[in-house]
């Protein structure tokens, strides 16, 4: 194979498909990254097993063919190349090398053949739709963050995507939880959409997803066949292994009888809980929220380090209630909040409260208390 490729093009191909690859690898293959050089196009592709992502840039592709490098030092060679160079890559079939020149640098890296290169199809697809890139982003961007770390709760490893049809409405539905705390986003359901399997999205494909739409452009085009999902965004194809296994029936935990309604100016109440919460453990992290009348008071008692108390005006009108909460949740919560006013649904000391925009029940969270 010999071609000519626009540094920039590649750098940024590069970018799309080295993250994939784990640093450490067992298998050599898995190291590498896929070129394969034909009619005018450079395609690239990097495998995890789990994940696949494939980029194809336009080149002047001299002669075709295919081969694997190390990917990681690719990117680093590449990036490392001054702007506007010109790369001409270059391998022989005979010897396991391939030649990447760009004005007066050389390298030669040594590869493996491209038949030993994993392929992760799709299979058959069940449902196939397309969503604007920025409502994709605002499904992943509001829930993400409450995706459990845990690897023995292994289905809660990821975003759980699904469909709901209503005389009402059809809704598409990104929920994720940890256990302590419930990210929900709803969206209209897409045509194309309907009658979709409930599918968990790992947390690796959605921050590489989110990655990739990072600018909001464009359509996003889904495939989802009964064990993996596929988007493709712009000349980039992303597939993914879903998870196997149940999410939890969330709904159950959503509180409906929650009679205490609270209602807080979203950036006073952000900066007042990040305040007293300077003082917290790290083990412990509890702020704890009296609330009587129109006021808030937030205090943290640290034995080791000392205490920290600050009253906010709020609009509250039900009985006196005190409750305590874990301050980094209600700090990523609060993050997520799009309007002026966040409303919080509570019940008692010992209940999940229901936290929501006051001009929107599309995104809303649940919080588990703490015993403070």
């Amino acid at each position: 194979m010999k071609l000519t490729v626009e540094r920039s093009e590649l750098l940024k191909s590069l970018g799309h498909v080295h993250r994939v690859v784990e640093r450490r690898n067992t298998i050599p293959i898995l190291a590498n990254v896929l070129l394969r050089a034909e009619g005018q196009k450079l395609s690239l592709k990097a495998t995890d097993l789990d994940l696949e992502v494939t980029d194809t840039i336009a080149a002047d592709v001299a002669a075709s063919g295919g081969t694997t490098v190390p990917a990681h030092m690719m990117y680093d060679i590449v990036r490392k190349l001054p702007e506007g160079a010109q790369v001409v890559i270059e391998g022989s079939g005979d010897r396991a090398v391939l030649t990447l020149r760009a004005g007066r640098s050389r390298f030669t890296l040594q590869t493996l053949p491209e038949t030993d290169f994993p392929d992760l199809s799709a299979g058959d697809t069940t449902c196939s739709f397309k969503l604007p890139a920025a409502d994709l982003k605002r499904l992943i961007d509001k829930t993400q963050f409450a995706i459990s770390t845990e690897e023995t709760r292994y289905y809660l490893n990821g975003i759980y995507l699904h469909a709901t049809e209503s005389d009402k409405a059809s809704t598409l539905h990104a929920v994720a939880t940890d256990g302590h705390r419930l990210a929900k986003c709803d969206l209209p359901l897409p045509a194309g959409a309907a009658g979709m399997p409930g599918v968990i999205v790992p947390r690796k494909t959605v921050g590489e997803v989110q990655r990739l739409i990072e600018s909001g452009d464009g359509e996003v085009a889904i495939d989802l066949s009964s064990s993996k999902i596929r988007f493709l965004i712009g000349n980039v194809v992303l597939t993914s292994k879903l998870i196997d296994g149940t999410f939890p029936d969330y709904a159950r935990v959503i509180p409906v009888n929650n009679d205490k309604t609270l209602s807080v100016d979203k950036k006073d109440f952000e900066a007042a809980v990040d305040r007293v919460s300077t003082v917290a453990s790290e083990r412990g992290r509890a702020v704890k929220l009296s609330i009587a009348g129109g006021r808030l008071t937030l205090s943290v008692t640290n034995p080791d380090s000392g205490s920290a108390t600050e009253e906010i005006e709020v609009d509250y009108d039900s009985e006196p209630l005190d409750i305590g909460f874990n301050s980094r949740y209600l700090l990523d919560i609060a993050a997520q909040i799009e309007g002026e006013v966040a409303v919080l649904k509570l019940a008692d000391p010992g209940s999940p409260t229901l936290i929501h925009d006051k001009d929107s029940t599309s995104i809303l969270y649940v919080l588990m208390p703490m015993r403070v």
